[in-house]
Parts: C-alpha cells; sequence; structure tokens
C-alpha cells in the first residue's frame, strides 16, 4: 500500500551523520547569550539574544565557512530591521493600524523570499521578528533590542568561523568546508563514469549536478583571509574550475551510453583525494581515447593535474543576478503569489492574534505574538508541502509543550531553565532534518525563554496558537488567488527553459563557426551558460517535487510540467554531447541534429502548457 505523496512526505527525513560541529556551536549559542543576560541582568535582551541565536542555529548548515557569512548574516540583519519596525510599530500604533502595516511587510518579506533560500530565511526572520518586537513585553528601547538580537546571531556566526571542524585542527581548517564540497564534485564525476551504460546513470548525473551546486556555493562569498590565504584561494578555484571540463566529458559519455573501462574513474577518484588532503596529484591513470568524449576526459585529466600543480586561480563559472534578475523574481507570477498568500497568512494571523489578545477570552496571556510568529514557518512553500508542514507543526508543538510541562515541575530557576535551552541548541542542527523535530526542540527551546524572562508556564497557549495557525493557514493555502496557480513552480520552468535556451543557442553558435577557429575563450561562457542551465533545472525539480507532494487541489496546478523539464534536461544533456563533440571534429554528427531536432519539436508540442517557453527554444536554427 502507498501512502499519498502529502503523507508520505510528512513522514520523510533527512539522513546523513551527526554535524558534532554544528552540535557543538549551538550549545554554545543560545544558551550562553541568555546567561549573559541574567548574569547582567539584562534577561529581557538575554531573551532577544537568544532568540536570534536560535534562528541563526536554524540557517546554520553544512557548507563553506564563507557561505555561512551570508547565509547567517543576512537574515539576521532583516531580523534586526523587523525587530526595529515591530517594536515603534506596537507602540504608536493601534490594533487595526498595526494589523495592516504588518500584512504590508508580510507582501514584501513574501516577495523577497521567492529570490532564493538566503533571502527566504531573511524574509522568514523579518516576518517573526517585527511580530515579536511588536508584541514582546520588554522595557527596552527598538534599536537596543535589535541591537541585542543581531549580536545573539552574530555570536553564533563567529564561532561559526572561529572553531575548527573535529579532526581539522591540525591543517588550515578555514578552507575545509571548500576542500570537502571541491572533492565532492571529483567523487562524483567518478560515480557517474562508473554508471555509464546502466540504469543509474541519470541518478548519478542528478548527484554531480548537486555537487557541483554545492561547491559553486562554497567557494562564493567573502574571502575569510584575504592577504595570508591567497595562494589556497587560487588553489581552491582552480581546483573546481579544472572538474568543470571532466563533469562536462562524463555527462557527454553517460549521454552516449556505452559502458566505459573501470580505469576512467580513477583519476577523478585520486583528484579528489588530493583536494582532501591538500597534496599533489601523482600520476594520473589516462583512459582510452577511443571517442570524443574519452579524449575529452584524458585531456580534462590533463589540464586537471596542470592546475593542481600551479594552483592558478579560475572564474567560478557563474552568473551574478543583476537587479532586473532580482525585481523579476520579486515581482513575476511566482514573487507575487507567494508574496501575497504569505501577506493573507500573516495578516490575518496579526488579525485574529490582536482581537484574541484584547478579548476576556484570551485573559492575561501577554504572548499573542506567537500566533503570527508560527504562521511565518507555516506558510512558506519553501519548507516543504502546506499540509506536511502542517502535521508536522501541530505534532511537534504538542509533543515540544508535553516535554517542557514535565521540565518546568522539576528544573530549577533559572539555572535549569538556561541548561534546557543550551541543550536544545545542540540539538537544533541534528532536529532539522524533520520539520516535526525541528518544531519540538524550538518549542522547549521558546517556552524556556519565556520563563526565564518572567512569565508562567505556557504549554496550553503554545498548543492552543499553533493549531489556531494551522487552521488559518490551511484556510488561506487553499484560497483561491488571482491568476494562475503554481506560480512559483512555473518561474522555476521558465528560467530552467531560459537558461537551456542560452546553452544551446551558445554551442550552436560554435557549431555555426564550421572551418573557422574557434577562440579558447569561448569554453569558460560555455561552462558558465552550462551550470546555469544544470542549476536551473535542478531548481525546478525541486520545486515541482514540493508541488506534487501537496493535496490534491493544489497539485494539480503544477500538472504538466514535471514532463516539460524532463525534456529540458533531456536537451541540455545533448548539447552537452554535442560540444564534446565540437571541441573534437569540430562539427556536430547526423546523430546530434536529429536527437536536438526530436527534442525541440517535443518542447513546442509542449510549449502551449507553459507560456510558448518552448516554442522560442524550437525557433533556434540547427547547425548541421
Amino acid at each position: 500500500m502507498h501512502l499519498p505523496p502529502w503523507l508520505a512526505h510528512a513522514l520523510r527525513a533527512q539522513r546523513g551523520p551527526i554535524p558534532w560541529n554544528a552540535v557543538v556551536r549551538g550549545a554554545l549559542s543560545a544558551g550562553p547569550v541568555l546567561l549573559a543576560g541574567v548574569l547582567a541582568d539584562r534577561t529581557s535582551l538575554g531573551v532577544v539574544a537568544a532568540i536570534a541565536a536560535m534562528l541563526a542555529g536554524i540557517n546554520d548548515r553544512p557548507g563553506s565557512r564563507r557561505v555561512s557569512v551570508k547565509r547567517i548574516g543576512a537574515p539576521a540583519l532583516a531580523g534586526a530591521v523587523g525587530m526595529v519596525v515591530g517594536t515603534y510599530a506596537g507602540e504608536a500604533m493601534g490594533a487595526v493600524t498595526l494589523t495592516v502595516l504588518l500584512t504590508l511587510v508580510g507582501l514584501v518579506a513574501g516577495g523577497i523570499s521567492a529570490v532564493g533560500p538566503v533571502a527566504s530565511g531573511a524574509g522568514t526572520q523579518l516576518l517573526v521578528a517585527s511580530a515579536i518586537g511588536a508584541g514582546m513585553p520588554l522595557p527596552e528601547e527598538g534599536w537596543l533590542r535589535a541591537v541585542c538580537y543581531l549580536g545573539g546571531a552574530c555570536w553564533l556566526l563567529a564561532l561559526r568561523l572561529v572553531l575548527p571542524t573535529p579532526g581539522a585542527i591540525a591543517g588550515d581548517f578555514r578552507f575545509d568546508g571548500e576542500r570537502a564540497a571541491v572533492a565532492g564534485v571529483y567523487d562524483a564525476v567518478a560515480a557517474l563514469l562508473d554508471a555509464v551504460g546502466t540504469e543509474s546513470a541519470t541518478s548519478r548525473r542528478v548527484a554531480l549536478t548537486a555537487a557541483l551546486d554545492h561547491a559553486q556555493d562554497a567557494l562564493t562569498g567573502p574571502r575569510l583571509r584575504r592577504y595570508a590565504s591567497s595562494s589556497a584561494e587560487r588553489r581552491l578555484h582552480a581546483q573546481y574550475a579544472a572538474a568543470l571540463p571532466l563533469a562536462e566529458a562524463a555527462t557527454a559519455l553517460a549521454w552516449a551510453g556505452e559502458a566505459v573501462p573501470g580505469r576512467a574513474s580513477a583519476g577523478p577518484r585520486r583528484l579528489a583525494v588530493a583536494v582532501r588532503e591538500n597534496t599533489h596529484t601523482g600520476p594520473l591513470p589516462a583512459p582510452s581515447r577511443s571517442a570524443p568524449a574519452l579524449r575529452a576526459l584524458d585531456d580534462a585529466l590533463l589540464r586537471a593535474a596542470e592546475a593542481f600543480d600551479q594552483g592558478r586561480g579560475g572564474d567560478l563559472h557563474t552568473r551574478r543576478l543583476s537587479g532586473r534578475d532580482l525585481l523579476r523574481s520579486v515581482f513575476g507570477a511566482g514573487g507575487r503569489e507567494y508574496g501575497l498568500r504569505v501577506a493573507l497568512c500573516f495578516g490575518a494571523s496579526v488579525g485574529v492574534a490582536q482581537a484574541l489578545h484584547h478579548s476576556h477570552w484570551y485573559g492575561e496571556h501577554e504572548h499573542w505574538y506567537w500566533l503570527p510568529a508560527t504562521a511565518v514557518f507555516l506558510v512558506k512553500p519553501d519548507l516543504g508541502p502546506l499540509v506536511s508542514r502542517v502535521l508536522c507543526r501541530a505534532a511537534g508543538t504538542v509533543l515540544g509543550a508535553l516535554v517542557f510541562a514535565g521540565f518546568a515541575l522539576v528544573l530549577p530557576r533559572p539555572e535549569g531553565l538556561i541548561a534546557l535551552v543550551a541543550v536544545c541548541g545542540a540539538l537544533i542542527p541534528v532536529a532539522t532534518r524533520h520539520f516535526a523535530a525541528q518544531t519540538a526542540v524550538v518549542t522547549v527551546l521558546v517556552l524556556a525563554l519565556v520563563m526565564v524572562g518572567g512569565e508562567p508556564q505556557a504549554s496550553a497557549g503554545r498548543i492552543t496558537e499553533t493549531l489556531l495557525a494551522c487552521a488559518i493557514v490551511l484556510l488561506v493555502g487553499h484560497l483561491p488567488m488571482p491568476g494562475q496557480r503554481g506560480g512559483g513552480v512555473r518561474a522555476r520552468v521558465a528560467a530552467a527553459g531560459g537558461a537551456a535556451e542560452a546553452y544551446l543557442a551558445h554551442v550552436l553558435r560554435e557549431a555555426d563557426a564550421l572551418g573557422e577557429t574557434r577562440p579558447e575563450d569561448s569554453r569558460p561562457l560555455r561552462w558558465t551558460l552550462r551550470r546555469e542551465a544544470y542549476r536551473a533545472l535542478a531548481e525546478a525539480r525541486t520545486a515541482l517535487a514540493l508541488a506534487a507532494a501537496e493535496l490534491p487541489p493544489l497539485a494539480r496546478h503544477s500538472e504538466g510540467a514535471e514532463e516539460i523539464v524532463a525534456v529540458l534536461e533531456g536537451l541540455v544533456d545533448t548539447t552537452t554531447a554535442c560540444a564534446v563533440h565540437l571541441d573534437d571534429s569540430g562539427r556536430l554528427t547526423p546523430g546530434h541534429v536529429q536527437r536536438l531536432t526530436e527534442l525541440l519539436g517535443e518542447l513546442d508540442r509542449l510549449g502551449d502548457r507553459h507560456e510558448r517557453v518552448a516554442v522560442r527554444l524550437a525557433e533556434l536554427p540547427l547547425a548541421g
């Protein structure tokens, strides 16, 4: 018996080794900053800093240190802004005007969240902090709350930058994340070569794309030691750049589908070891040169060995988002739908919370901000399918509240509660693998902070307001919206179509230069376009997977998009095979032209389903 997708997603958890370094950072973040506030007799500010440290801990994901600066720092800045806005608005406005203002903030934050994961984290903290600033009864001014909020997040960021990774103390541990990411690319190339000609080749190619995306992100960001580490920076960039032609050749071999000798994967594996251990490559076994893609693989290995030894830096081959691209993401179909839904959920929860707060039924509870803050996490589409989020949030809150109620009976105050906060901070990096587990840990931590701040035990209120937030989000999440639904999926598929179009057009222009000498400088641009095409396809696949796990009334809005993405993936794979063959012979074979024609014809047939993106692709001229 197969479970429906929306229920199966709620029961699925991520797997992997325990991130002990993140566990240590979590233990040293929220608990210590709360303790500092208590010892300084500024408990309320310690609570604000601990909340920021907790949210920063949720964003403390595996990756390089330079990535963490953006991944943790940008949302923290947005949260500080939200704290200022919420505090002064809560002090100066009545219930109705406050609800209107926070609804507009939700509209802005929702649109920004459509840009990408970091922007989504920033939008989340902007809304959560604005609700806390408006509703949490604190004696300090708004600017001081914002400073402490930012300080709590920066404390965890400082731990992320300074503390060594276990097992990496002997070397220059500041670059262990980058080395692991680049080594993962070479391992993924080797795995794809082993899978050529088998049914697992497609999944291995997808894994290679993920490894390249991860390495590209790991190397993107500020230099941690601009002068002392310049040679290490150049070496890492050179090692990443050397992997791109290897990945291209491996993809072409997988497209051809003919098994390759086992020794073909030995070279990339040795390169992976050299990156991971920061050593020289040594002699690399040369693969057979019996086919264009195998000759490209051999040439790429030779260039990689040279690049490893010389350590010359290379471009990351990624295009930066322009202001127009960002505006298109925010104000496009996906951003508009995302922003409107977040605004409605956040505004409705603020309005309901205000009504209950000023009613006799609500009693003496002062934390009305829990309701909109909970709705923020429930309404974010990038956190998972709607029903899955609601089920996990409800189950996690009930479990966390019951667990805390038991601890509250036996723990001494405040030292026992501070220790509980530290333990929960350590558990967050592990609990993030499942939304229900993360919710349970966060619930215990938040309830402990509330009691340390001087308020009574509030487990019952937390459960009630979470269930109410779940009802609001379920209702708003299924309301009809202006325009066509599924804007987020359609925007991702459109981006993938545009990236595939640009990549194919570039390769066809190379093919049109038949008989002419093509400049070597054309390859970096080709690799840039190839990287962007595969990254866009991966993002479209992720959006499709989330949409498919929604309830049928919502899942049907993305029907047909998966077929388009599958054809686009075939087109990009074929384009890569064409590029490798062009490098070898300077022309396309009839087989390449026929396959491109078939794929473009298929996209032409599917084009009406997706804003005629495929039709534009089909209008590209083919080179014979």
